[in-house]
């Protein structure tokens, strides 16, 4: 088990990372960011930084040699990069993770193959597997195997003539086309496991996307316990079949006759698992660190309902945000990402907003939650409500 002063390494430094090294920095770890961005959100609150290309050989080997353990904020790290600290200090998670991960059609399939149901689904490697004009997989969604995130490198097609169009779009690269579901909601299951294959889950967040991007998750999800608990099942079976090590998020759609759909996993922690860092025991970035430390998975135990609202660059359009309406409300926790460039879509921050404790009436408990937050992110976007 390594104690306070080891040293815990992770490649990239974007506000997943951030919060890693905040948790880990806490804990009494040393932190080390591998990111070539120098004004990196995680890079400027580390022990250490090195912002060179993750393909750099010699930074590579630095990271190896420098900390006593090694995790990744985002899966689109190059397989080669991990392959190569692996072979000289504990990563987690590992290879096997990224490589089920990067690429959406090793992914939907590696989930068929463990029993996990997913939406229909075609492999395009190229524009001639896209299917004929009688194929029923209409309408659809096309997106690109790999590199894809927050909506981009994707786009909804309705008929075969669209997704030959949207395939020259996306730039001829390798696609994958699913069908479209008759979606009732979208949810998602933070799993933890350990190097002992101990695995912990926290309780099911329900999420809400605008353009791709989530907007708000709403925890505990406002759904049947019989789906939460299958969706929680599902979730431990993904993490336990990728041997995976760390934290794992695995996103849901729900059918409006009660299936259950696999959407996606993300092999580290997830933007709807936010609602952790105030509403639970343990945060699921805190619980990397324990894992990375060799150390027993942490409660998961949430003990107050939450709505965690995305922050973006959009907020700023009709100029500076109101931060007294998040500020003044004593169950409202803000965090800013200390990004220095403004861009719309841009993730800057999230706010969570807390409700009684977890007891009766928690239904109309959430539903007040939801409606105050969303008004909350109104005035901070100086929107006027009237």
């Amino acid at each position: 088990m390594l104690k306070p002063g080891h040293c815990l390494g992770v490649l990239g430094g974007g506000q997943l990372g951030r919060m890693f090294v905040s948790a880990a920095t806490t804990m009494g770890f040393h932190t080390l960011v591998f990111d070539p961005d120098e004004q990196s959100p995680a890079g400027r609150i580390a022990t250490r930084h090195i912002a060179r290309p993750f393909e750099d050989p010699a930074a590579i080997d630095w990271i190896a040699e420098s900390c006593d353990a090694v995790t990744l904020e985002f899966e689109n790290v190059p397989e080669r990069t991990l392959i190569k600290i692996a072979q000289q200090t504990p990563t987690h998670p590992g290879v096997a993770s990224l490589e089920k991960t990067q690429d959406r059609c090793v992914e939907k399939n590696f989930l068929r193959g463990i029993g996990a149901d997913t939406a229909a689904f075609r492999e395009v490697p190229d524009r001639n597997a896209l299917p004929p004009d009688d194929t029923a997989l209409f309408p659809a969604i096309l997106k690109t195997a790999r590199f894809g995130y927050d909506g981009k490198g994707q786009i909804r097609v309705a008929a075969p003539e669209a997704a030959r169009a949207a395939f020259d779009e996306l730039g001829d690269k390798p696609c994958i086309l699913e069908q479209e579901v008759d979606l009732a909601a979208e949810v998602s299951v933070i799993v933890v496991r350990n190097t002992v294959g101990e695995t912990a889950c926290y309780p099911v967040a329900e999420n809400i996307h605008r353009d791709g991007i989530l907007h708000i998750s709403i925890a505990p999800a406002r759904i049947s316990p019989e789906l939460a608990e299958q969706a929680v099942a599902t979730a431990r079976k993904v993490a336990e079949n990728l041997d995976h090590r760390g934290v794992l998020g695995v996103e849901f759609f729900i059918t409006k006759d009660d299936r259950l759909l696999v959407n996606e996993i993300a092999p580290r922690p997830h933007n709807s698992g936010h609602y952790t860092l105030d509403a639970c025991h343990c945060s699921q970035f805190e619980q990397v660190a324990r894992v990375m430390a060799d150390m027993p998975c942490g409660p998961t135990t949430q003990f107050s309902p939450a709505v965690m609202v995305n922050i973006l660059g959009d907020v700023w359009d009709r100029g500076a945000p109101q931060w007294d309406a998040l500020l003044e409300h004593p169950n409202i926790k803000l965090h800013l990402y200390g990004k220095q460039i403004i861009r719309s879509r841009r993730k800057m921050g999230h706010f969570c907003l807390l409700g009684p404790r977890l007891g009766d009436n928690l239904d109309d408990n959430l539903d007040n939650l939801v409606a105050e937050a969303e008004q909350r992110r109104r005035r901070l976007s100086n929107i006027n409500d009237a």
